[in-house]
């Protein structure tokens, strides 16, 4: 299919129309393929394949991409080719980063890789691959404020993100399989050798360092077992600055045997993280860096987010997120937008990040009617607590889920085997509970009916909650209701008072 169009060529809007979307990015430790299920905002992976191929191994010394590498790389370009065919891919996109670029024999790889693919693929400069993969940064975190830095095997690309827009963009030839070769296995050598490279470039100070690649993923699972951090998602995870560089300087000294003694770690990235937590290191000791934000979105999300229309990817991801999962299962997709125009007094003067994780949690709230009663309450809580949305920190993905396991579960106390230790406060748990008893005392009035909600009409005075029920609807201010608005009542330190009439 190398007649396939690309993102470059084709319209982000005909894109959405025609289906699915593959990229491919060959860099220089590792090959993907990534098929998103469209060209939009929240687009679903259906396929997410990697190999492993290091065709940047030896470079700094021989000049050459690893003969076996790129071996290994143009059958899984092969393989990736027949799994887009397969699924009637149309668009692709397919881009080579460091190694290629920098290689004598990069040209003549990418001519055969192409033939593998059966397609063009496009070497990116360093300062596109920098931009591109802070574009991914931004589609993820669209308020990131600091340096955004993807470490491949091969180089080190970093830009400035504010506002949503990126800066200027730097690249730095620190990738680990390169300073492994440079270095000739000595971490200390690294370390001098990245921090000369530091020296003079500018703007290293920030308030956060937003970190993409797979070997800083790494690194971000050995501190989540380490801290026993009960929150398993990588995107959006932070570490502190001191802690971050404490594990630098303990992974940098370890070797690739002790390494893979790390349950945590694939086998492969063994012999690279050391070197990756070098990276790291200098750079927190060279800026002014208070976290370490991790980033799972990077150059495949940002090629893709930049081929979206401005209106599409202006979207929070949050939000848009929350509200398809609402349209695929709930039981009646509209009841969601109804509650949360129904509840609004009771949260005036809400803006910003609360007005967001509101509408969010709202979305969410009937993800779990299909599940076993005995279920409801946990199952929904885990299903929203681990789901694949950006936009959205640790603290405020915990509190949404937490929000959720109130909708079933009422003000049961939440089990204290799955405490969010440290995401949430005792302001966030109020607020969650606020939300899950809001939705529940809806959902009691309507049975989830689209309409229902506009019979009745809510208040809130300094002292109560009142509802107030026309005459001939007297019937539904049963005890289920009256319970349901008590407990409300209780959550915002009033009483709840039912008005026929």
């Amino acid at each position: 299919m190398s007649g396939s169009p690309d993102l470059r060529s084709a319209s982000p809007r005909s894109a959405k129309a025609r289906g699915p979307v593959a990229i491919v990015d060959i860099g220089s430790n590792s090959v993907r393929l990534v098929i998103y299920e469209s060209a939009s905002r929240i687009a679903a992976t259906l396929q997410n394949e990697k190999s492993i191929c290091a065709i940047g191994r030896d470079m700094v010394t021989s000049g050459r991409l690893h003969a076996e590498g790129c071996a290994a790389a143009l059958e899984a370009l092969a393989r990736f080719r027949v799994m887009a065919d397969g699924m009637k891919v149309e668009l692709r996109e397919a881009v080579a980063t460091a190694a290629a670029r920098d290689a004598v024999n990069g040209a003549e790889f990418i001519a055969r890789a192409e033939k593998a693919w059966g397609g063009p693929i496009r070497i990116l400069t360093g300062e596109d691959e920098a931009h591109i993969a802070a574009e991914g940064v931004l589609a993820g975190i669209p308020d990131a404020d600091g340096l955004a830095a993807d470490l491949g095997g091969g180089s080190l690309d970093m830009v400035t993100v504010r506002g949503g827009a990126t800066g200027a963009a730097v690249t730095l030839p620190f990738g680990p399989l390169r300073l492994m070769d440079q270095s000739k296995g000595d971490p200390d050598k690294a370390r001098d050798i990245v921090d000369k490279g530091l020296k003079h470039v500018p703007g290293l100070s920030a308030p956060a360092l937003y970190a993409v690649g797979g070997i800083w993923r790494s690194f971000a699972r050995v501190d989540m077992e380490e801290q026993n951090y009960p929150l398993h998602v990588l995107q959006h995870y932070t570490i502190p600055r001191g802690r971050a560089l404490r594990l630098c300087r303990l992974l940098a000294g370890l070797s690739k045997d002790s390494v893979r003694k790390i349950k945590v770690v694939s086998k492969r990235r063994a012999e690279s993280l050391p070197y990756g937590a070098v990276v790291l290191e200098r750079l927190l000791e060279a800026g002014d860096i208070k976290d370490v934000v991790i980033s799972a979105y990077g150059l495949r999300e940002g090629l893709l987010f930049r081929g979206l229309p401005p209106d599409e990817r202006l979207k929070d991801p949050l939000v848009e997120f929350a509200r398809a999962t609402n349209i695929r299962t709930a039981r009646v997709p509209a009841h969601a937008d109804e509650m949360i125009r129904w509840t609004a007094p009771l949260f005036e003067g809400e803006g910003g990040e609360l007005a967001r994780i509101r509408e969010a949690s709202a979305y969410f709230s009937d993800v779990g009617w299909r599940r076993h009663p005995d279920d409801r309450s946990l199952g929904a809580f885990s299903q929203v607590q681990t789901a694949p949305f950006a936009g959205a920190s640790h603290r405020a993905r915990s509190l949404i889920a937490t929000s959720v396991f109130h909708r079933y579960s009422g003000d049961q106390d939440f089990p204290q085997g799955l405490a969010q230790a440290g995401l949430l406060d005792k302001e966030d748990e109020k607020r969650a509970l606020l939300l899950g008893l809001a939705w529940r005392f809806a959902f009691s009035l309507s049975a989830s009916a689209a309409g229902e909600l506009a019979q009745y009409r809510l208040r809130l005075t300094p002292s109560k909650i009142i509802l107030e029920v026309p005459p001939r609807r007297a019937a539904i201010a049963g005890e289920p209701v009256q319970k349901r608005l008590g407990a409300l009542a209780d959550a915002l330190g009033r009483k709840g008072e039912i008005l026929v009439g």
